[in-house]
């Protein structure tokens, strides 16, 4: 097989995996399997394998439709060879899964694709453009280094057997300069901005490990995104119940819930970390809350008074997650419903009763491009 055949059935293979990608991608929202599969770049997914039709030829004399009269209630497609359920070990290649590798950029692209994500656009006022250049096409002039040797070929190729210079038995093919071509690229401006994402979540004893879970999925999915948008991301993890702590990333998803819940505790943590170490000028600051809502009534106004007295007029975006239980909605909501800001675009809130409803939950988290 040449070097050019391989190469096409590696970019076809591709486009399949995207293709099943997107078409999986609420399932994939859910899977917390394929979390456990991430590495620094990549992420591995389990694809269907893709098999073409094929005829597939019974034994002679066999019975079936179409052989014979049968015997009375035989059902249609029966195998009589075909291994029962008390047949013990069977003989017969099973369905697998392929894993593939796919990198988390085309991830972030695939996921911002299908959930309409616009791109986001820094705030930061120090912001910096730098540029890529990246190879999209192919031209007829260009530096030797840069020739397309493939193209080339076949350029030269086409044009000696539409002469008729071509010799099947010396199959010598020479390149003249009219068939040259060469590789083109288009420069891009990419923002050398920094953010900070802040996650914050309760481990009061009503969050118990399904909800946990919801949390974990959900963060990934907006790492893998906001990863996509900005050059260097710095990630920083709260848990709170009655009190606050910044913990590290497995300490954060697993940590025992116990105790009551006091969610300004963590609020303002949030806010002495972002004064100590993120300068709004200079850095894209994200936070994500995440909580059933079962807050202690009091203190409900006092975390009002802190988003909009000391967080959100420096923060791109601030994210209630409510991982619902099972009284509905929570006065925490509908405290973060009514507060008195003049920008609502930077606050969103979202209820994740399911992990079926993580899709729509990253989509109106992210779907505003701050």
């Amino acid at each position: 097989m040449t070097t050019a055949r391989i190469e096409q059935d590696v970019s076809r293979f591709r486009q399949i995996v995207r293709g099943k990608v997107r078409e999986n991608l609420r399932k994939y929202m859910t899977s917390g399997e394929l979390i456990g599969r991430q590495g620094r770049d990549l992420v591995s997914i389990p694809v269907p394998q893709i098999q073409l039709p094929r005829f597939r030829f019974g034994r002679q004399q066999s019975g079936g439709v179409g052989q014979g009269d049968g015997e009375p209630g035989t059902p249609i497609g029966y195998d009589p060879d075909a291994p029962g359920e008390d047949d013990g070990a069977g003989d017969r290649p099973g369905e697998h899964i392929l894993e593939v590798e796919v990198p988390l950029e085309d991830l972030a692209r695939i996921l911002g694709d299908e959930l309409e994500l616009p791109n986001i656009q820094p705030r930061g006022k120090e912001n910096i453009e730098s540029t890529v250049d990246r190879y999209t096409g192919i031209r007829r002039v260009g530096p030797e280094s840069l020739r397309h040797f493939k193209r080339t070929y076949r350029e030269a190729l086409k044009r000696q057997v539409s002469m008729g210079a071509y010799d099947q038995d010396r199959p010598v093919v020479i390149p003249v300069r009219e068939d040259k071509r060469y590789r083109s690229w288009k420069t891009h401006f990419r923002p050398d901005s920094n953010a900070v994402i802040i996650y914050m979540m309760d481990v009061s004893g009503s969050m118990y490990n399904e909800k946990k879970e919801i949390v974990r999925l959900t963060a990934f999915w907006i790492d893998t995104w906001l990863r996509s948008q900005y050059q260097k991301v710095d990630v920083r993890y709260i848990i709170h119940d009655a009190a606050a702590r910044e913990v590290d990333q497995h300490t954060f998803y697993h940590t025992r819930e116990s105790g009551g819940t006091a969610i300004s505790s963590a609020l303002l943590l949030c806010r002495d970390l972002i004064r100590t170490n993120y300068n709004p000028a200079e850095w894209n600051i994200y936070l994500f809350q995440f909580s059933d809502g079962d807050n202690w009534e009091d203190d409900n106004s006092r975390c009002a008074r802190l988003l909009a007295q000391d967080l959100l007029p420096d923060v791109n975006l601030f994210c209630y997650g409510e991982v619902q239980g099972p009284r509905g909605q929570s006065m925490y909501t509908r405290t973060l419903k009514h507060l008195d800001w003049d920008d609502p675009e930077r606050l969103t809130l979202a209820t994740i009763g399911e992990k079926d409803e993580i899709y729509e939950a990253i989509k109106a988290f992210l779907g505003k491009g701050r």
